[in-house]
């Protein structure tokens, strides 16, 4: 689980964020957000920002898959 100081209190992140947190490249973070389940949320065209908390419990039932 990513704690609120490595994210710097935000409620979101962008997807260079995302990357940087788990360790990805920016292109395989893209596909993530892709990715059915996946908590991500696309306003308008362009953007994409992903919720810190679903983030944090999207990986937590990836774990348990694993």
């Amino acid at each position: 689980m990513l704690n609120s100081q490595t994210t710097t209190d935000k409620l979101t992140i962008n997807v260079p964020e995302l990357a940087k947190l788990l360790g990805i490249s920016r292109p395989v973070a893209y596909e993530l957000t892709k990715r059915e389940g996946f908590p991500a949320i696309r306003i308008g065209e362009r953007r994409i920002i992903i919720p810190v908390d679903k983030l944090n419990e999207w990986l937590d039932r990836e774990a348990e898959r694993a």
